[in-house]
């Protein structure tokens, strides 16, 4: 791609690797230059948190409202309902109304954090939710308005459909309505709030493209779509998963603590990529971290860590992670921001086994899990080798909070309460 954007927006996408693909490069960058543009992202409500995988969305909303423009936040009140069946090889739990309700007043929280929404600018965010104009759709006006403008052979073609029914998984007749109603959502903001530009990770390309033709069909408005790539990490792991499983944004499903530490993990090979994606150092210190070898990058991965934390949960709480994670590391010591699991004296009983504490802790999933641990050298007692499956505490042991260790990285603290 050798095109030169004038746009600042389009500069800092393409310098910072945020860009995948663009249905028109020179329509969008010129259309960016001629005052506040509107743009938007959709988020599902399938859980009560978005977690790190959805933080490369986050920040393209942010940089475009930090280059002038107008972000719009979609809640996907309506299309959580149906659920996005693309590269998924089943069909999503339907939620209640609910549970969709719940959730995104959990996801919500995590946007102010990046994107300023109250201010009197023109740029000034929107938080919408699609339930407005989906809830209240008449099937058949739909049908006869919208839906005579789709082919079903185009549908069917599209790769994020092909590849499931390519493996003759169902596809459910729910789930094939879920691209004509995301497009109706573009089709909606162009007319309600002249939005120019859809944004999503590449999975979402060929929704977009949808969203594109449907709005020049109806109302013979030009706009743009644009992708980020789907990241993996260096070791092929998808973006956003961690040993324990989602690393969640909102701090009551994953602490400061444990998101400071997942950024600190990154490894060598990602360290500059994830400091242009996730922070917003300049750009030639993001090259200049990244380039660092040896023990030296590791200097580059605690500024990593401390410029994503700071963004989420503020500096305080970066400042509390590195210092908890120096104590931990480099003294052995306990560090007061570790997870800490409250043991009640009903579960410490006469007294509990490792293995159970272990477990309870967070550190592993199964007790089958933990025993593994132990016997394969990798877990710490009050950072002492932890041998013993079969050894068991009772309450003298719980005079001072207990630290365990799961391998040199992960830690918790277990006390009575």
């Amino acid at each position: 791609m050798t095109y030169h954007p004038k746009s600042d927006f389009m500069t800092v996408m393409m310098e910072r690797g945020f860009l995948a693909d663009c249905t028109d490069y020179q329509g969008l960058d010129e259309a960016l230059t001629k005052g506040v543009t509107p743009a938007y992202i959709g988020f599902d409500a399938t859980a009560k948190s978005l977690h790190v995988g959805s933080l490369i969305q986050i920040m393209m909303l942010r940089w475009f409202q930090k280059t002038g423009h107008k972000p719009i936040t979609l809640m996907g009140g309506g299309t959580t309902k149906v659920g996005d069946p693309s590269f998924r090889a089943d069909e999503r739990p339907l939620l209640t109304e609910n549970q969709i309700d719940d959730n995104i007043a959990g996801i919500k929280k995590v946007f102010a954090a990046y994107i300023d929404y109250d201010s009197d600018a023109e740029n000034a965010a929107l938080m919408l939710n699609n339930a407005e104009w989906l809830d209240g759709l008449n099937y058949l006006e739909f049908l006869r308005d919208i839906g005579r403008h789709f082919s079903v052979n185009r549908m069917l073609a599209f790769e994020s459909v092909k590849s499931r029914l390519d493996r003759e998984q169902s596809l459910s007749f729910l789930e094939f309505n879920y691209m004509i109603l995301q497009a109706y959502d573009f089709l909606e903001l162009n007319r309600r709030y002249g939005c120019l530009l859809q944004m999503g990770g590449s999975d979402q390309w060929g929704n977009i493209v949808n969203g594109i033709d449907l709005t020049r069909r109806v109302l013979d408005h030009e706009i743009y779509g644009l992708t980020s790539p789907l990241l993996t990490t260096s070791d092929g792991k998808k973006m956003g998963k961690s040993q324990d499983g989602a690393v969640w944004l909102n701090a009551d499903m994953c602490s400061s603590y444990q998101f400071w530490q997942f950024w600190r993990n990154t490894t060598d090979a990602d360290t500059g990529r994830f400091l242009k994606l996730y922070t917003e150092l300049p750009l030639d210190e993001c090259k200049r971290l990244g380039a660092l070898e040896g023990s030296e990058i590791n200097a580059a991965k605690i500024i990593l860590a401390n410029e994503v934390t700071t963004l989420l949960h503020g500096a305080e709480a970066a400042r509390a992670a590195e210092t908890t994670a120096r104590e931990v590391f480099e003294k052995g010591g306990v560090g007061d921001d570790l997870p800490t699991y409250e043991l009640s004296a009903d579960e410490l009983g006469d007294g509990i086994s490792i293995v159970q504490l272990i477990v309870k802790s967070g550190l592993v999933k199964s007790g089958k899990e933990a025993k593994r641990l132990i016997s394969e050298n990798g877990a710490k007692l009050n950072d002492e080798p932890l041998t013993d499956a079969g050894l068991m505490l009772d309450a003298t042991a719980f005079a001072a909070p207990i630290k365990l260790s799961a391998g040199k990285k992960r830690h918790a603290l277990v006390k009575l309460s």
